[in-house]
């Protein structure tokens, strides 16, 4: 099961996310549900970087499948609107597939 983890702060501001593990839907190379994820996840950093002038930090360790992400403070508007899009696809998700994805939120 995938597990994300999405991080907001005390104003409700998303802050950043933790994705871990493989859905387990298929085999590997066939698991749509771990390659809908890794879309959102992926295109999620990539449109923060190349979309904003926002700092982040990140780490990515393929052999645990782990990808954490993390905007550094003074983050714009443009990244609230990206991470909302994020949490609204990963729901979208998680709603057809409960027993592949589990979404938890946490105030940091």
């Amino acid at each position: 099961m995938t597990k994300i983890t999405v991080y907001k702060n005390k104003t409700g501001d998303i802050t950043g996310f933790r994705c871990e593990d493989h859905a387990g839907f298929a085999k590997k190379g066939k698991d749509i549900v771990c390659a809908a994820i890794s879309v959102l996840v992926f295109n999620t950093i990539n449109s923060i970087e190349e979309l904003t002038d926002d700092s982040y930090s990140g780490e990515q360790d393929e052999k645990n499948a782990v990808i954490v992400f993390s905007l550094d403070s003074g983050y714009s508007e443009a990244s609230q609107l990206l991470l909302k899009s994020f949490v609204l696809g990963i729901t979208g998700i998680y709603e057809e597939n409960k027993k592949y994805l589990s979404i938890t939120f946490e105030e940091v």
